[in-house]
């Protein structure tokens, strides 16, 4: 008689998903990215460079009309300025034992108080100008040029100019043999070439549902044309 097929296994079933040449999809990512908003409410007057331009770190993509922070800002300075020489007569007329200590004290504390505000106004002031936290390119624009906008809205969106990072969802099998390290290739859809990158890190979490973990990877070499969001296929083959 015929001998029986013996059932799978879940071990057989692991085995042929970790010995497949799996094709997985691969991203390419920023390796900084960010969406300026606003610190302020107010009416933009300047909002540079386009997108599609670069951008230096320092420099200022976005302004407001700030002539109230500006104001307020004097009037802190003439506080201050009012309240030294307060402090300073009252310590003259100490010396004359006209003032008393509290009175003197009393002083201080308003030249205090008058420095805490100017700082305030200061850190408004500041506000009004948005600066690149680092040096890319600009990719989108949330808003216009001499648009009101409330505190907290978004304005301008930048990329680093970094080498970009390729990141994938592999299936979880494949961490009994997948390293830190690991060297593989991607196929990129955009440019039709092909491209050697090698694992940087592992997530620390499966997904559940999808039996997939996230890696990312650094391309080898650096590239002018690869650019943020492209796309395209990467081939691991299992070391024996």
């Amino acid at each position: 008689l015929a001998a029986e097929p013996r059932p799978a296994t879940p071990g057989d079933a692991a085995s042929k998903a970790l010995a497949a040449d799996t094709p997985v999809r691969a991203l390419l990512v920023p390796e900084q990215e960010t969406t300026l908003a606003a610190g302020m409410s107010g009416r933009l007057t300047e909002l540079e460079p386009r997108p599609g331009e670069r951008v230096r770190k320092g420099e200022i993509v976005a302004r407001f009309e700030c002539s109230e922070p500006q104001a307020r800002r004097d009037m802190a300075l003439a506080e201050l300025h009012s309240a030294r020489l307060a402090h300073d007569g009252k310590i003259r007329l100490q010396g004359l034992q006209s003032a008393s200590e509290l009175e003197v004290e009393l002083a201080a504390a308003a030249v205090t108080k008058a420095q805490a505000q100017l700082a305030v106004a200061k850190a408004q002031l500041g506000q009004c100008r948005v600066a690149a936290p680092f040096s890319g390119w600009v990719v989108k624009w949330h808003v216009k040029p001499f648009q009101g906008v409330n505190l907290g809205a978004p304005l301008i969106e930048i990329v680093s100019n970094q080498r970009p990072r390729v990141r994938l969802n592999v299936p979880s099998l494949w961490l009994s043999w997948l390293k830190t390290g690991t060297r593989f290739d991607i196929d990129i859809e955009e440019t039709g070439k092909r491209y050697a990158v090698q694992l940087k890190q592992i997530n620390s979490r499966v997904d559940p549902v999808s039996q997939t973990i996230v890696v990312e990877a650094d391309l080898l070499k650096d590239d002018p044309e690869l650019l943020p969001g492209m796309s395209g296929t990467a081939v691991f083959t299992r070391q024996k």
